[in-house]
């Protein structure tokens, strides 16, 4: 199974993320402050839990910090409902959140889809709007450069462009990315796509539409 890093100043919370992880066969450390994060931690972690408010390094400067290091899901958990908090953390490089206080059954949950996400293996390439997906790598390329998109936003280009000039909805797009059955934020899509596109502007192209009052495609060559 998986190695996850629990990080949380609520020590009563981690025992519990703790029990119910390692139900499910995981390995899982916990950590009660951000400052205790290390290089270590994010070459062994399979998918990183994060708590937002913890004092001294908050959980948006560690994501920050660890973006750079772990090439793994991090999954938020915050007690902050405002959407520009939300939108933050996602632009920092997170891949998903959970509003404390959630279920147990649906942090179990939002893991196992982001960890099959990660572990799935195609074994081709497609070129899709000026883009190359390596299936089996999980990476994108423009022009033979890396396109760097988190892992999150690597499964909604990917599903979109698979699927060129079919129409999803914002939380058929989470569904169909992550396997989560769910009631999916669209505030975590929207925010994902926008860094998406910022990325794929680098390179002069704009693969993605906004289909008004419905969601999104990717452009039918």
């Amino acid at each position: 199974m998986a190695n996850i890093l629990a990080v949380d100043d609520d020590p009563d919370l981690c025992a519990l993320l703790r029990t119910a992880l390692e139900r499910d066969g995981h390995t899982v450390t916990v950590l009660h402050r951000g400052s205790e994060v290390t290089e270590r931690h994010c070459t062994w972690a399979d998918c990183i839990l994060l708590d937002v408010m913890m004092p001294g390094e908050d959980g948006f400067s560690v994501c920050k910090r660890l973006r750079a290091l772990a090439d793994c899901p991090i999954l938020f958990l915050t007690a902050r409902t405002e959407e520009a908090d939300v939108l933050k953390g996602l632009g920092l490089g997170g891949d998903d959140y959970l509003t404390k206080p959630f279920r147990l059954a649906e942090l179990r949950a939002r893991v196992h889809a982001h960890l099959r996400r990660q572990n799935r293996t195609p074994v081709h390439r497609i070129r899709r709007g000026g883009v190359t997906f390596d299936l089996a790598a999980g990476a994108a390329f423009c022009e033979d450069e890396p396109l760097h998109l988190t892992r999150a936003e690597y499964a909604l280009c990917e599903v979109l462009a698979l699927h060129a000039g079919r129409t999803f909805s914002k939380e058929q797009l989470y569904e169909a990315a992550f396997g989560f059955d769910g009631t999916a934020d669209a505030s975590a899509v929207t925010e994902h796509i926008k860094n998406i596109r910022a990325k794929l502007r680098t390179f002069a192209l704009q693969p993605i539409e906004t289909v008004w009052g419905i969601g999104y495609r990717w452009k039918n060559e």
